[in-house]
């Protein structure tokens, strides 16, 4: 199925729509007031023409009405539209009031999905669509909700209530129009559906521009390290490129297309007067019959002039309905309910484990694994980069499923556990540790949201970040800047660690946590870790000896299989595979 057919307004569009339109139920008393409003200030608009032509026959003496005074006249003029306008203020309100809270249910719950779906899901799909769909396509739907649909029903009233009205009043001028505007309304149609289907295409491109500029920034010091800027700047610049040529496009056909609707309908108009004054001039009708009748007709002509970019306004909000339920449809891995504060003990055992990642399952990367790490014990992971070191910690933590065998802590299966007590229960300092854009203390409270003040001086202190916190001149309110570059690379390193002792996990996960540090850093997080796994299941990634020379059990990979295990004394006697790191190691240095 084609994106063009997918995004048609037809059933299963509407029914995509009306998916979404759900979120209007909690408000629904407030909605059917505004919709009420809606009709009835429409159907008294429609009253507007009618009395403008009385006006006309009162100041003319070719007519008696209800009154048949000039100022009578003109004053329940006034009042329709008074009362019109006020009536459609509170409209507006009362939509406006519905679709703000509809709007924010919808983000939070499609904002609450992403974070509790796996990350096979973030695998498959750019962060920059991600953002785009919870701000351009919520919009498109607000935009439908509020001012589409309201406007969508009064332009239907319009035109409903004028063709009835002119059909009663002007009968013979009525069946003169209807063979003079059929083939306009055609023409309107066909134009209007050939430029959403561009102005389509200039959205998608302007969304892809926005991918780019989404991912360079977010890694701008890439960009800058490679002195990329010219390449992206090229890149950015080539996709504009592609936008404003569509959207020319557009403006061209707009432009043509609204150049006929002026000649056709004003035609149209000037060959309506012409018959309706040549039937006033043989006194088949009055001269306020002829003003309302062509002030219906332009009503009439407007309203369906507006119907085909109203149509395309919702065929948008199809689309953006789509790709809103796509999310809210997919499968999370949990649900947001509070979990009990059990402590997970036991060995690790991963049991024949393969696994390939959902979007390369071409390429496996753990090709049948058994380790056993016993409770309270170090163990390590050493191999060259893509043997699978931190595949295994992310299976440990369950951010993917295993293809075939099993992982247990204790007699305990990891897929019988509860997800977030399993999570709870693991703390993991990375090599690449991202902060929150907020103060110092706010990431490390992250560990534990509840925690006192205390408590996160204690856990700066056991991490050797409470020195240099307190040499800030705002302390722990000290804000870390945009995903923390405001730290140097060990300060990070050991919010993190501050963050996991917090935590206090029973089992840790250290991802080459000190790979990219300096001597000092490294040895002040050193310290600091050792602190951290004392009396924990402790998984270590690391290719530097002084890391892992201390395990109890080191486990060497190659090529997603478990080469050789033991201490390192013996697999050092044993000449093998960790001999060969270790000489490689040692040569490094």
């Amino acid at each position: 199925m084609s994106k063009e057919s997918k995004h048609r307004l037809n059933k299963e569009g509407l029914r995509k729509l009306a998916g979404i339109f759900t979120y209007i139920l909690p408000y629904k008393w407030t909605f059917g007031v505004g919709l009420a409003f809606l009709l009835f200030s429409s159907s008294m608009f429609m009253v507007f023409p009618y009395i403008s032509g009385k006006l006309i026959d009162i100041a003319s003496g070719s007519d008696q009405w209800l009154v048949n005074n000039l100022w009578q006249a003109a004053l329940i003029l006034f009042g329709v539209l008074l009362f019109q306008s006020i009536v459609s203020f509170f409209r507006v309100v009362l939509f406006a009031r519905v679709t703000e809270n509809a709007m924010a249910n919808i983000r939070t719950d499609l904002y609450q999905k992403m974070v509790l779906l796996p990350m096979s899901f973030f695998d498959r799909n750019r962060v920059g669509d991600l953002v785009s769909r919870i701000s351009n396509d919520v919009s498109l739907v607000q935009s439908a909700m509020s001012t589409t649909l309201a406007e969508l029903i009064r332009q239907i009233i319009v035109l409903v209530v004028g063709v009835i009205v002119i059909f009663f009043v002007t009968p013979s001028l009525s069946l003169f129009m209807i063979g003079t505007f059929p083939v306009i309304v055609i023409i309107a149609f066909v134009f209007g559906k050939f430029i959403r289907r561009l102005s389509k295409k200039t959205q998608e491109q302007l969304s892809e521009s926005s991918i780019v500029v989404e991912e360079t920034i977010q890694s701008i010091q890439s960009v800058k390290s490679f002195t990329s800027e010219a390449f992206e700047v090229g890149r950015y610049t080539k996709s504009m490129k592609g936008v404003v040529k569509t959207a020319l496009m557009v403006a061209n056909f707009r432009a043509a297309f609204i150049s006929f609707i002026i000649f056709a309908i004003f035609g149209a108009i000037v060959g309506i007067m012409w018959y309706g004054a040549s039937l006033v001039q043989s006194g088949a009708m009055t001269v306020g019959d002829l003003i309302s009748f062509i002030l219906y007709t332009t009503f009439i002509g407007a309203s369906i002039a507006g119907l085909g970019d109203l149509f395309g306004q919702l065929q948008k909000a199809v689309g953006a309905s789509e790709r809103i339920l796509e999310v809210l449809a997919e499968q999370g891995e949990m649900e947001l309910t509070e979990t009990d504060n059990i402590r997970l003990s036991g060995d690790i055992v991963f049991d024949n484990v393969h696994f390939e990642y959902p979007t390369r399952t071409e390429m496996p990367v753990l090709k049948g694994i058994n380790l056993h790490i016993e409770n309270g014990q170090k163990a390590a992971l050493v191999g060259h980069s893509g043997a699978g070191k931190s595949t295994i910690a992310q299976l440990l933590m369950r951010f993917y499923e295993v293809s075939s065998g099993q992982i247990r802590i204790g007699d305990t299966g990891l897929t019988d556990l509860d997800l977030a007590l399993l999570r709870k229960n693991v703390g993991i300092v990375p090599q690449e540790v991202i902060l929150f854009g907020g103060t110092i203390e706010e990431n490390i409270r992250y560990g534990k949201p509840e925690a006192t003040k205390e408590e996160i001086i204690t856990a700066a202190k056991k991490a050797n970040a409470y020195r240099f916190i307190e040499s800030f001149p705002e302390g722990f309110e000290t804000m870390v800047g945009e995903r923390g570059v405001k730290l140097s690379g060990g300060q990070r390193q050991r919010i993190a660690i501050a963050r996991a002792v917090l935590k206090n996990p029973s089992i840790l996960i250290l991802d080459e946590a000190t790979s990219a540090l300096d001597a000092e850093s490294e040895k002040l997080v050193q310290e600091a870790l050792h602190d951290l796994m004392e009396g924990r299941t402790t998984l270590i990634i690391a290719h530097r000896l002084s890391t892992i020379k201390s395990c109890d059990t080191i486990y060497v990979l190659e090529e997603g299989q478990v080469k050789e295990s033991g201490s390192h004394t013996d697999l050092i006697e044993r000449q093998g595979a960790y001999k060969n790191f270790v000489s490689l190691q040692m040569a490094e240095d």
